[in-house]
């Protein structure tokens, strides 16, 4: 038997596109999320295994599971896959992170601004190993969002290692 399922119309995101968001999982771990438009986000990654790596423009499968959460799943050029809920209104967020074998191995081969390094990451990816995969599976408190408008590029701009202390501490950063 086959259901159809109906994809999340463009004007059922608008709630969500601009959305400037922090959050901290469980482990510990800090990520800060730009939602810019209803396909691609921007993103730095504050603590943790891979905290220092910062991402423009990746592509992303983003919808609307409710009025106040949205879905947002990726495919890195790093063979890392990444599904993320957002409960807005709850300032909550649950996230599974499938980190490929190197990944795992040596993270610090993905701390950069991966934008510039782009064929790099695929060289790892296709040298591996991809198996077995390293899965991250938490809950995350949601501590800063604010609307920043669609296609703001002036949102994620820098490295963290960049942020002055005052930014970092506006925004309660946890420097990696």
């Amino acid at each position: 038997m086959s259901e159809s399922f109906t994809s999340t119309k463009l004007e059922q995101l608008h709630a969500f596109i601009g959305k400037h968001f922090i959050y901290t999982y469980e482990n510990g771990w800090q990520y800060e999320m730009y939602l810019k438009d209803e396909r691609t986000i921007d993103y730095r990654i504050h603590s943790g295994m891979v905290g220092g790596r910062w991402v423009k423009d990746q592509l992303a499968h983003i919808v609307r599971l409710s009025d106040d959460i949205c879905k947002i799943s990726w495919d890195e050029p790093t063979g890392t896959t990444v599904s993320v809920a957002i409960n807005f209104a709850e300032r909550q967020l649950h996230g599974t992170i499938f980190f490929p074998r190197w990944v795992a191995i040596d993270p610090y081969k993905t701390v950069c601004f991966q934008n510039d390094h782009l064929q790099s990451m695929h060289e790892y990816r296709d040298a591996g190993p991809t198996y077995p995969k390293l899965v991250i599976d938490e809950f995350a408190q949601v501590t800063f969002i604010q609307d920043c408008g669609a296609l703001n590029e002036s949102v994620i701009a820098c490295a963290p290692s960049e942020l002055t202390e005052d930014y970092a501490s506006r925004l309660n950063i946890t420097p990696h």
